[in-house]
């Protein structure tokens, strides 16, 4: 009878082992609980992408629509100033007034008083209004015609922006109309010196 005990390989079991200890960590890992730090993290760097990647279009057409509505509100007042007139245009036609008072003092004709008092003054206050005028044309037709000539936007220009700017047109258009007339004195003829009455 043969007492001598068999020799048996332990490695399998001890590589069984360490390959049940592998599985269960993996098992482990992948059962563990997603806490609500970890989603908040996941959502705080999704939400950091997005605003990285819309804040500076959203930037550029806000920045866009400022400045078109600032411009055509520009338009629409430089119309009306255009218009009623504006402090440098009188300031100026008196000026031209006291000029012409200084170069008639020693003496001139009375068609020369009224063209060098009156009529140089008129014609400086048509030509100040007619600057306003054309520039409120030329602001409102800039800012109707830039979404033409700029960066394709997702989004239209505004109703509002193209009203204000067209009002600022029309207004320009009208004043350079009045201020060319007044110019030329197409709708009121400067004063003439009439010849004295002789009595007998």
């Amino acid at each position: 009878m043969n007492t001598t005990p068999s020799k048996t390989s332990t490695a399998p079991a001890v590589d069984d082992g360490r390959e049940e200890t592998t599985a269960a960590d993996a098992g482990a890992e992948q059962d563990a609980p997603v806490t609500a730090d970890d989603r908040d993290g996941a959502a705080d760097d999704e939400s950091a992408l997005d605003d990285e990647d819309l804040e500076p279009d959203a930037f550029a057409e806000a920045s866009r629509g400022v400045g078109a509505g600032a411009a055509a509100v520009v338009a629409a007042g430089l119309g009306i100033v255009s218009l009623t007139g504006a402090w440098t245009g009188r300031v100026a036609a008196e000026r031209e007034t006291l000029i012409g008072q200084i170069s008639t003092s020693g003496g001139g004709s009375a068609a020369q008083q009224i063209s060098e008092i009156y009529g140089d003054a008129w014609h400086t206050t048509a030509l100040v209004n007619g600057l306003f005028a054309l520039l409120a044309l030329l602001v409102g037709l800039f800012v109707l015609v830039r979404p033409a000539f700029g960066a394709p936007s997702d989004r239209p220009q505004p109703g509002w922006i193209r009203a204000v700017a067209l009002a600022g047109v029309a207004l320009g258009v009208l004043g350079v109309l009045i201020s060319v007339g007044m110019y030329f004195d197409l709708f009121v003829a400067l004063p003439s010196a009439g010849a004295p009455a002789s009595g007998g």
